[in-house]
Order: C-alpha cells, then structure tokens, then sequence
C-alpha cells in the first residue's frame, strides 16, 4: 500500500485541497494543536490565506487515575468537563478546581513558549477549523472542540490528513464538518502514514507562528496601500501604526526583519524602559545572541560600572577562577543588585561564555564591558591591586595620590558634598595625574605583553580614567543635574569609543551591543533633556557616528516591575500602573491591540505612520525606582518617538526580572493608594 504523505508539510497541503471553500474569507481562523499539528496548520492557513494559531489542550486527570480524563482546558480560559465521568465517580468541585490550577499553570507555560505575551485567539463568531496530524482515538481533537464551543464559535471544522474511517465519523458529533483526507484500511496508527514522521520541536512551532503572523502582516499593508476598491483606510493614529508595525509573537524569527534594517550598524544600543523587567532583559539577549552569531559583534557594553563586569568579561573569555555565571555575577554589590544579579543576565552570561568557548583557537571571544562610572572606590582599589603586582613604586605613587579620598570612606558622596561647601580640596590633581602616569606605562609597552597583558593594562588604564570622571561625577552633584548628567553620559559615551578603539587594534574590528536605559539611548535632542540642556549617549553616538549607529528603544503599557520604593531600598515586585492617557505607551497598546500582537514600528525607513507618532507625546521611564502615586510627575517626560529612536518594541504587558538574591518582602502583594492619582 503506497504511503500517502511524504512529510507534514505535504500532508498540509493535500489537507488544503480538501478546503478550498474556506480560501479568502475575513472570518476564518486555522488552530493547530501543537506540537505535530502546527506544521500541518500551517499549511492548511497559508493556501487558505488565513491567520494561523496555535490551540493548547489539557486533559484534567481523575486524581489517582490520571489516564482517566473528566475533562479538559484549552487556550482562552476554555473548560469542558466529562459530566458522566464527574457524577459517576462523584468527583467534589474542589479537586476538579485543584486539578485544573495544575495545568493551566502548564498551559500557561506553554502559551509564553509559543506566543510570548500575546493573548489566546478569539473564536468567538469566527469559522474555526482545528487542524492535528491525524487521528488515533481522536480524544484530543474531541477535547479541543468541546473546549473551542465554550467560546461561541460560529461554525467549527475538524480537519486531519489521516484518521480511521470509524472514529473520523464519530467526531461528527463535535464539529460542524469533519475532513478527513484519507481514511486508509486497516488504519494501525498515524505515523504509518508518514514517510516522515519526526517530532515537532517548540523552536519550529514558534517559526511557523511567527512566519504565519508576517504573511498577515504584509498582507494587511498591502490591503492598506491599494486602491480603495471598497477597502476603507485606517480612521485612527492607532490603526495607522497597527497596519504599519510588524507583529512581535516572542520568537526569534521576529528579530529577522530588525536584523536586515540594521544594514551595516556597528554600534547597536538597545534601551528598556525601566531596569527591572523581564522581557526588556530577554528581548536585548535575543537580538544580541544574533548580533554575535550572524553579525560578529564582539562586545557587549552595558550601564554597570566597570570592575564589576571586567569580572564578567573574564569569565566568558574563559579567563578567571569563577566556577559559574552566577559567581561572576558577585561583584555586583551596590544598590540596585538586581539590575545585573538577576535570571535573564545569568543565563546570558552562560550562553555568552559557552559560545566564547565553542570558537576555534586564536578566534577573537566576545567580551563583556562595564561603562558607568560610580565605581570610585573599586576602581581606586583595582589600579592600586594591578600596580602591586608589576610596579612596586608606581603602586606607592598611586597610594599616596588616591589618599586624597581616605578621609571620605566609601561614601563619594561626601566628598563631592564637602568640596562643593568648600569644606575639602578637590582631588582633581591627582586622579588626573594617576590616569596620566598609567597612559604612559601604556604607551611604552603596547605591543610588548600580548593579548592577555594589553587587555589588563586597558582594565586598568579605563579604571583610573572612571577614578578621575567619578570623583568630577560627584562634585557635579552638587551643582545641578544637567552637570551631572552630561558628564555621566560622556562618560560613557567616551568608555564606548575607548573600547571600540581597543578593539580595532586587537580584534582588527569593533562591533558593540550597548544596554542601557531608553532614557540614555534615546536621541535627548528628542525629549524635555535636550531642552533643559542635556545630552546623552544616544546623541554622542549619533553625532560620532552617525552611519554606524542604530538605536532601538523599547516600551510597555502595564504589567509588574523588580523596582524600589526608595533609593538604596530593597527591589520589590511591584504592579505598573496603565500608561496615561495620550501617552505613547497608550497609543501603541491601542495598536497593539488592534493588531493582536506585540509589535515591532521601524522609525527610519518612512511611512505615513511616522506623522502619526511625529507629534511631541509622554513617554515613560521607570528606574530603580518606581513611585505609581505620583507616577505623571515621577515618569513621564515629552519626547518625539521618531526623532528619538530608529526602532521602536512595544511590549504591551511585562512581567518582573526575578533577581538572584531577592529581599524577603519581594513577593509582597504590591497595593497602589485608594487616593491615586489623585493624592487627596
């Protein structure tokens, strides 16, 4: 008997032949029952020209008996239960409830696996034809589609390649239509009917998604930009941008399209609109993973002071005592720890120094670099630890400079207060002369102590330099913030242009990932900053340069944030408020609700959307601290998204970094004022 099938993908599409009549209409919805199902439902809604979706089913397990099914839960808060099952066995509503918390948290999982933050499809008044790779007994797709009738579909089509001829027709009595493609006999199993019959992985039902949500999305600008033969224009901002944006389902292959308008962008700055959620964390890895993988870049510099992440960079160049990627973590001390301390950067730390550790000898490794500059004190420390080491004398030098802070402890606070009183000299000779005399070591032996050795001389040259721009940082402070400000962010924008500097000279090239927060990496000539006099490194880089730099920010309406309630305060979950009114956050989560999806707004290329979002709006920027009661005051400043950004993510709703070493009142239920917003 010759095998019908050679693999899903022509399964599907002899599955589509049988379903001709549901081509091209508004109200159809194809659902794939994962993982096998997926490759065939895609198919089916790519000849269909309908949206793809995956559909998960759980079955509610009799407890002690699990194999014994008395019901089931699918996608949407869906729920059916075996009534006869349940009464015979006189099952109490509570375990019912117990069991089925079980699995919607497994149900949960899976969904953030395959769609991100995405909401379950809406079946409700649609045609709705339920795909899986054939049928056994059919209990699964029998589950689906009782579950899919609590959602008030308007016709419900079971659809398979392969199934027996007996239990194809006993599915009648769950769906409108049931198609069967073949209906071989002696039947056996499924997989007989494969030539191919491999297991689908997650990572491919993810591809077929998001390859599934593009189709719809470049089909809907095409609608959008042909003639009005009937098809009525966006009427609002929101659905402007929602026709114009790409869909962002939580895969990797939504990072393909950003990856081809970067063009030849050598210094990428990936911002986040606060410093404690989870999603802004793993989006910046995923599309740094790519840069590093497709595209060469070789470093990663990020808003963490520089001792602490040279640690880092030693470990995933293989080059420290550290055991693991939470170890290398542990000089990350000061206030907020959770900034860097938390699960997202530990598990990028890990690939980072596993794919270091995959490269063929005398391959350049990718580093991992600090640019902030708070680090007074442990810069001071490692100069001083580095000179005892190879120059005795210059160690005693440096001492004696660096003891123009011993009567400030660790608190450069104090120091920049008492200068700016006029109460203590300021130490400016001698950090400036330390830089100076270590610039000049350098200078003489370049060349002379190979990779590992300039590497150390530049850790250490780049720590007196941050010694000599903290202790000016902290004499600003008490001048006013725009000083302050502006010399932090030069600061960094300098360390960036050091170690692209560096890195030409030993790499032979320099492509650098930079995290930090939107409020440093969005262009300040766009915002209430450039107003007031302040610039950051998103213009340093811009204005430097301007055709190797490419910026992409990112937002979200609502959700949770690791944020705390005052400066130096232990991080607690805390809830984050909707965004106001007006604001873009709230524009883009009217899009984004309109177009179902996370989405991704190229900023750079044009479009008429850009006049949409060209007018000045508020935009949100959540620190370490996070302050709902007076969030329109605390948060929110005027910017012009297009001038500041070249790409924007919306991530609609967000979720919490979870850090390594969470206070104990972490999980503390986080309640805004009965009085907000309006404090009386």
């Amino acid at each position: 008997m010759p095998i019908p099938f050679r693999n899903r993908t022509d399964a599907g599409q002899q599955l589509a032949s049988h379903l001709t009549d549901y081509r091209n209409r508004h109200d159809v919805l194809v659902l794939g029952l994962p993982r096998g199902g997926i490759p065939i439902a895609a198919e089916v809604a790519a000849a269909l020209n309908a949206p793809l979706d995956a559909l998960l089913v759980r079955k509610l397990g009799v407890p002690g008996h699990e194999e014994l099914a008395m019901g089931a839960i699918a996608s949407g808060g869906l729920r059916v239960l075996n009534e006869d099952t349940v009464r015979d066995l006189r099952i109490p509503t509570d375990v019912i409830d117990a069991v089925e918390s079980v699995e919607r948290r497994e149900l949960a999982r899976r969904e953030r696996l395959y769609r991100g933050s995405q909401a379950p499809p809406d079946v409700a008044g649609k045609t709705v034809i339920l795909v899986d790779d054939g049928l056994a007994t059919g209990s699964t797709l029998r589950a689906a589609a009782l579950a899919l009738r609590e959602g008030n579909p308007a016709r419900l089509v079971g659809a398979v390649p392969v199934a027996s001829r007996v239990v194809c027709e006993a599915m009648r009595d769950v769906v409108d239509e049931m198609v069967c493609a073949e209906t071989p006999e002696p039947f056996y199993a499924v997989g007989l009917w494969y030539d191919d019959f491999g297991q689908t992985t997650d990572e491919e039902v993810r591809e077929h998604l998001a390859r599934a949500e593009q189709r719809m999305a470049s089909a809907r600008r095409e609608q959008s930009t042909a003639p009005s033969a009937g098809v009525l224009a966006p009427s609002t901002p929101a659905e402007t941008i929602a026709q114009a944006a790409l869909p962002l389902r939580g895969d990797q292959a939504d990072t393909g399209p950003l990856l081809e308008r970067l063009g030849n962008a050598e210094i990428v700055l990936l911002g986040e609109a606060s410093h404690g959620t989870h999603e802004f964390y793993a989006e910046r890895a995923s599309i740094t993973r790519r840069l590093i993988e497709e595209r060469g870049f070789n470093a990663v510099a990020v808003e963490a002071d520089w001792p602490d992440a040279y640690r880092v960079n030693c470990f995933v160049r293989g080059e420290s005592d550290d055991q693991d990627a939470e170890t290398a973590l542990g000089d990350f001390v000061r206030f907020p720890r959770w900034m860097w301390r938390n699960e997202d950067v530990v598990a990028f730390v890990r690939w980072l120094r596993d794919y270091n550790d995959s490269l063929p000898p005398g391959t350049p490794k990718t580093g991992f670099y600090g640019i902030d500059l708070y680090s007074l004190s442990r810069s001071i420390e490692a100069v001083i630890t580095y000179l005892d080491k190879v120059d005795p004398e210059g160690a005693a030098r440096a001492r004696a400079r660096y003891a123009c802070f011993d009567d400030f402890g660790d608190n450069p606070q104090i120091y920049g207060q008492m200068v700016s009183l006029g109460l203590a000299e300021d130490c400016e000779n001698e950090v400036v002369g330390q830089l100076l005399e270590l610039q000049q070591r350098a200078a003489q032996r370049t060349g002379r102590e190979g990779r590992g050795g300039e590497d150390e001389l530049f850790f250490v040259e780049q720590n007196a330099r941050v010694a000599r721009n903290a202790a000016a940082y902290y004499r600003a402070m008490f001048r006013g913030r725009v000083s302050s400000w502006n010399l932090r962010d030069t600061h960094m924008a300098d360390t960036i242009d050091s170690l692209i500097q560096h890195l030409r000279v030993h790499d032979g090239h320099a492509r650098i990932a930079v995290w930090a927060h939107n409020s440093h990496l969005g262009d300040a000539r766009a915002t209430e900053m450039g107003v007031v006099g302040e610039l950051n490194v998103g213009q340093l880089m811009r204005e430097r340069h301007p055709e190797e730099t490419y910026n992409i920010g990112f937002t979200t309406y609502e959700g949770t944030v690791a944020a705390a309630n005052e400066w130096d305060e232990p991080a607690r979950r805390r809830r984050v408020l909707p965004a106001l009114p007006g604001s873009y956050e709230d524009l883009l989560h009217q899009a984004s609700g309109i177009a179902e999806s996370d989405l991704m707004l190229d900023l750079r290329n044009g479009g008429g959307f850009i006049e949409t979002l060209a007018e000045p709006r508020l935009e949100r920027a959540i620190g370490v601290v996070y302050k709902p009661e007076t969030e329109r005051f605390s948060h929110y400043f005027h910017a012009i998204l297009p001038r500041q950004f070249d790409t924007v993510l919306h991530l609609d709703r967000t979720s919490a970094v979870q850090p390594l070493d969470p206070h104990a009142g972490f999980e503390l239920p986080d309640e805004v004022p009965e009085t907000w917003p309006f404090g009386v």
